[in-house]
């Protein structure tokens, strides 16, 4: 008997060769056979109906032709694509292709491709899942319809080569939002009170006079200076000494979205980077018991583990680290995530004696170290809680309190398998009353900081937090925002360009179903109930496509065109291309014609400021004894020296002739607290004014 077994890659088409005898066939698909033209639309629309005019790319029509004469010289053909949305309509084309019935072909699932899971699901064949097929037509149909109308419009009214997308714009709204939270920012001065008590034990100000001190409750440097001088002269005793024993538990197995939020903090990988590996492992690896998968699929949003896993893990903990670190029960999760598919597996290993230990005979130094981290944090998440004991002490004078605090670790549970960041802080024994020698005190001047970029993983977290996209989606997003230039990545932090911005503003006042995070969740959960059978695919299409087409059609007349690439004529500096004039967010600039291959740009906004515009103070630089001039920025008015770039004496506030009684310096004048202020430039003293 012949049977032939059909996969999307061809290592997961090798693995699974290594478990089955003669009487099989694996053959990869190579992913998608069947897609959307990309020189056309490629959707028919009649009578509110939508039809996909699929075809097989020139590049898989080999592939469908091998695939098609072995299905007529076998006895049984078996749909084995990955077990999600994506691999049920990867399957359903596969079978459509080759002529094989997609609503009776038999389809078999697994979530970890071991000989065991293979040889259960060979033995309870299903049939494709047409809803499911249907959700993610309607996915795809959606994202060609935003893409394929909104895309020449963005061309034709902002810059050629521009493109939109449903989560990607939504995403793109939400790096764009924050970096104008940033610009947006003012940041407060505030101090702290800091002490060192017997020369070990730092201690911060809680409290002057009755008063609670909090962050930002001192607002000036005169008022801090003035609460260290007063305590630095008073006596210090033991006011209170407090330990209490507290817990620590373990999080759940990995899903997509925290592996690739771990694998970015812990390891420094992209997500694209994570995924990769993540396939690896799942698809097959070489180990000590032949080439198989050592993780179940990675593409999850659920924290539900077999029983059987969670047995063996039970046994594993039992046998490496004793009966203590064994919780009396199974530990169970319960998901948060919107629409995570239960039937699925949070990410695991598949074969617990091929530890990192053993497997670092077998796998690369990157699939390693991703498959310790996978491997610890599912047997951690089956142990005892850890056991620690805080501590605190507050020394007291006649003024003021200080808190001091402190951990020990008792008892390290999960830390055991997945470590400890949190380094023990013991403090001394004391007791109460006890004289206590104030060693140091200092009065820290602080400011707010604005708000942190996002990161790759952080934005992951966002995104999943507010229902965008689904597992398959997160990493395939950012990698389309980096190559449309939208967002660049600079020490890990997601920087929208200012195309960026234009782009996203022009969405957000003609289009803002596109950009709203709650619009785009609420789109997801319909797909969720179009696998369901609790939807229609046909409806939710139209019900977007119609009002969106007549926003379509009207924005062709009603937006404003907003081209501003005019070429001057002159050539760049730094590649010999022509120069262009352009309009960025903060005015017109010069630019290379050739961006982003070449990024030579130039201000024009202060190269053309007409010189009667220009302020010169009357109070020489300090540091040159040149001209000050007044000058503004993007963010807003600004001093500096008028033999820049020479000198670049620089203040943000306005220079005066009076000197800085500590230093010597000039000092600039300033409105603090709705007081005026003389203050420092060099060392930030502050008088009244």
């Amino acid at each position: 008997m012949k049977n032939l077994i059909i996969v999307e890659s061809p290592t997961k088409a090798k693995t699974i060769k290594n478990f089955l005898g003669k009487n099989y066939t694996i053959i990869a698909s190579k992913g998608h056979i069947r897609d959307l033209p990309k020189s056309s639309f490629g959707i028919k629309i009649e009578n509110q109906t939508f039809t996909p005019e699929y075809r097989v790319p020139k590049d898989h029509a080999s592939v469908v032709k091998e695939i098609k004469d072995l299905a007529k010289e076998a006895d049984h053909v078996f749909i084995a694509t990955d077990e999600d949305r994506e691999g049920e309509a990867i399957g359903f084309h596969i079978a459509a292709a080759i002529g094989k019935d997609p609503h009776t072909v038999p389809r078999i699932v697994f979530h970890e491709i071991t000989k065991n899971a293979i040889t259960h699901a060979l033995e309870n064949p299903r049939t494709l899942d047409i809803n499911s097929v249907n959700a993610q037509q309607a996915r795809r149909l959606l994202d060609r319809i935003v893409g394929y109308k909104l895309s020449p419009l963005l061309s034709a009214k902002i810059q050629k080569g521009l493109s939109a997308g449903r989560v990607q714009s939504s995403s793109l709204k939400i790096v764009v939002d924050r970096e104008k939270e940033i610009r947006a920012f003012i940041p407060e001065e505030f101090w702290s009170i800091d002490a060192l008590f017997n020369k070990t034990i730092e201690a911060s100000l809680i409290e002057f006079k009755t008063e609670k001190i909090e962050k930002m409750t001192i607002s000036e440097g005169v008022r801090a200076r003035f609460i260290k001088e007063t305590l630095e002269k008073e006596a210090f005793t033991v006011a209170l000494i407090e330990k209490k024993e507290r817990e620590s538990s373990p999080s759940p197995a990995f899903m997509t979205s925290t592996l690739q939020q771990s694998a970015s903090s812990a390891l420094g990988y992209s997500p694209k980077k994570t995924m990769m590996l993540a396939q690896t492992l799942y698809e097959g690896v070489k180990t000590h018991n032949g080439l198989q998968g050592v993780i179940t699929y990675m593409r999850t949003d659920s924290l539900n583990i077999a029983k059987e896993a969670i047995e063996s893990a039970r046994e594993q903990i039992l046998h490496t680290y004793g009966k203590a670190y064994l919780p009396e029960k199974p530990r169970f999760y319960a998901n948060k995530s919107k629409g995570a598919q239960e039937a699925h597996e949070a990410i695991r290993p598949t074969i617990l004696d091929f530890t990192p230990a053993v497997a670092s005979a077998f796998l690369k130094p990157d699939e390693l170290k991703l498959y310790a981290l996978i491997y610890n944090r599912f047997i951690a998440s089956q142990m005892n809680n850890a056991r620690f004991e805080s501590q605190t002490l507050i020394f007291e004078s006649e003024s003021g309190k200080f808190k001091a605090s402190g951990r020990k670790l008792l008892f390290d549970g999960f830390y055991k398998a997945y470590g400890d960041n949190d380094k023990d802080k013991l403090l001394p024994d004391l007791s109460l009353g006890q004289s206590v020698e104030l060693s140091q005190i200092e009065a820290n001047q602080h400011f707010t900081e604005p708000p942190s970029r996002y990161s790759e993983a952080s934005l992951i977290k966002k995104l999943e937090s507010l229902g965008i996209g689904r597992p398959s989606t997160y990493a395939p997003t950012i990698s389309v925002l980096t190559a449309r230039d939208y967002i660049s990545i600079e020490k890990k932090q997601l920087i929208p360009s200012e195309i960026a911005f234009s782009v996203t503003e022009l969405l957000e006042k003609h289009f803002p179903q596109i950009v709203d995070s709650s619009f785009t969740s609420t789109m997801e959960e319909t797909l969720d109930l179009i696998a369901e059978d609790k939807e229609n695919w046909q409806t939710t299409l139209w019900n977007f496509y119609e009002p969106f087409e007549q926003q379509v059609s009207a924005g062709k007349t009603n937006i404003e065109s907003q081209k501003v690439v005019v070429f001057t004529g002159e050539m760049c500096p730094e590649c010999g291309k022509e120069l262009v004039k352009r309009k960025g967010r903060f005015g017109e600039f010069i630019a290379c014609s050739t961006y982003p291959t070449c990024k030579y740009t130039q201000n024009l906004s202060k190269a053309a400021m007409p010189a009667k515009e220009k302020i010169t103070l009357a109070v020489p630089c300090p540091e040159c004894g040149g001209d000050i001039i007044e000058r503004s920025s993007r963010r807003g008015k600004f001093y500096g020296c008028g033999n820049y770039p020479k000198c670049k004496f620089i203040s943000n506030y306005e220079p005066t002739e009076k000197k800085c009684p500590e230093c010597g310096y000039t000092m600039s004048k300033r409105e603090l607290r709705k007081k005026e202020i003389y203050e420092c430039i060099k060392c930030k003293h502050k008088i009244e004014a």
